[in-house]
C-alpha cells in the first residue's frame, strides 16, 4: 500500500488552518489572482458567445437556414453552460464572476458578431470556436498540474467547443456555395 506524502496528523492540521478558504489549501499551486483573472476572460468569452449565438438563431433566414438555426441555439446552450461552470469555478476559488456588460467585448476572447449572412454567420462562428480552442488549449497547459480541478473545466469546454467547431464545419460543406448572400 502506497504511503501518504504528509501523515494524515499534518493534513487535518492544515485543514483547519485558514478554512475560510474553501478548497484552496497550501497543495494548491496556480496563481489563485492570474487564474481568477483567466477564468473570467472565459466567462466573457463565452458570455459573448452565448449572444451571437443568439443573434444568429434569431436572424437566420433562406434556404437552409432552419436546420443551422437550430445549430446556432444548441450551441446556444451549451456557450451558456460553459459560463455557468466558469463562474461557479469562480466562486469555488473565491472570486467573483465579472458579468459587467460594459467590459465583456473587451476581456473575451471571442468577437461578438452581426453578420446577415447565412454563411457568414457560419464562418464567424467557427472563427470563434477555434479561438476558443487556441485558448483552452493553451491555458488547460498553462495550468498543468498546479490547479487540476480548472485545468478540467477547461478541457471539459475545450471538448466541446472543438465539436462545436467540427458541428460549423460541416455546415459550411453542406451549404452549397451561392447561397453565400442568405
Amino acid at each position: 500500500m502506497a504511503e501518504f506524502l504528509t501523515d494524515i496528523k499534518t493534513i487535518r492540521e492544515r485543514a483547519r488552518q485558514e478554512i475560510e478558504k474553501g478548497p484552496v489549501t497550501d497543495a494548491y499551486g496556480a496563481d489563485i489572482e492570474r487564474v481568477l483573472s483567466v477564468l473570467n476572460e472565459a466567462l466573457a468569452t463565452e458570455i459573448v458567445c452565448t449572444l451571437r449565438y443568439k443573434r444568429h438563431y434569431y436572424t437566420a433566414s433562406g434556404l437552409y437556414s432552419e436546420p443551422v438555426a437550430a445549430e446556432f441555439l444548441e450551441h446556444a446552450k451549451e456557450e451558456q453552460e460553459h459560463a455557468d461552470r466558469l463562474a461557479e469555478r469562480i466562486c469555488q476559488l473565491g472570486g467573483e464572476p465579472d458579468f459587467n456588460p460594459d467590459t465583456l467585448t473587451s476581456r473575451s476572447h471571442a468577437q461578438y458578431d452581426a453578420s446577415a449572412g447565412l454563411v457568414d454567420m457560419i464562418k464567424e462562428d467557427l472563427i470563434a470556436e477555434r479561438v476558443a480552442v487556441a485558448s483552452y488549449t493553451e491555458i488547460a497547459q498553462w495550468l498543468g498540474e498546479d490547479d487540476p480541478t480548472t485545468r478540467r473545466v477547461f478541457e471539459d469546454l475545450l471538448a466541446q467547443e472543438e465539436e462545436h467547431a467540427d458541428d460549423l464545419r460541416g455546415l459550411l460543406e453542406r451549404i452549397p456555395k451561392e447561397t453565400s448572400a442568405l
